[in-house]
């Protein structure tokens, strides 16, 4: 494997770059927020990518400590790729910028390519304290793991297990959430998104 390029300077932003400042890598980040992901999972999120280029940055991060692969027990017996603890470290970068890339949002775009669970992140900064939160969208469902410090962030599908929380929202609004122009708990305010359950989570959301 070819040296990893560097900036060679003594500044920590240079090397936190040199690790983490290729196209794709941050974006690998994400979609591993989610827990262990099979390569051809990874490449089916992240469209543009090619085989090579993902190829690449995932043995760059392995080597670099940020990612881990082990296989699966049979009957999977495929690779999955997970992150490690300084990986997941790069949760609140990813948070702070998304928070910064708001504004160039905009509307979306014919061109734009979108996952549910792409919403997750942002939907995640406007929700405090512990718990399960299963949210439901026509493109498909997802859940996020809220105030947990290790694990997956978020996960697609429904909740493993009874959630705190229910959230159901229409992709509009998880949009304007996305873009900062409407926060979520003023998007429930407004009844723009439905919230079901007992736990502490849906109490406080209802409640805001």
């Amino acid at each position: 494997m070819p040296p990893r390029r560097s900036y060679d300077q003594y500044c920590s932003a240079a090397r936190a770059l040199d690790l983490v400042g290729d196209r794709w890598t941050l974006l690998i980040v994400r979609e591993l927020l989610a827990g262990p992901r099979r390569y051809t999972d990874l490449h089916a999120d992240l469209p543009g990518v090619s085989t090579d280029v993902l190829a690449s940055r995932l043995k760059d991060m392995e080597r670099d400590g940020l990612t881990t692969r082990r296989r699966l027990p049979p009957p999977g017996a495929a690779y999955v790729y997970e992150l490690t603890e300084r990986g997941r470290a790069l949760l609140p970068v990813l948070q702070a910028l998304g928070r910064w890339g708001e504004a160039e949002l905009g509307e979306r775009r014919p061109t734009d390519a979108v996952r549910a669970h792409w919403f997750a992140l942002p939907l995640l900064r406007g929700l405090e304290g512990e718990g399960l939160v299963e949210v439901r969208l026509e493109e498909g469902d997802f859940h996020l793991c809220v105030g947990t410090e290790e694990g997956q962030v978020y996960g697609d599908g429904p909740a493993p297990g009874e959630p705190d929380a229910r959230l159901t929202v229409d992709a509009a609004t998880c949009e304007a959430v996305a873009r900062g122009e409407l926060g979520l708990r003023d998007a429930v305010r407004d009844g723009r998104v439905t919230v079901t359950g007992d736990g502490t989570l849906a109490k406080a959301l209802r409640e805001t």
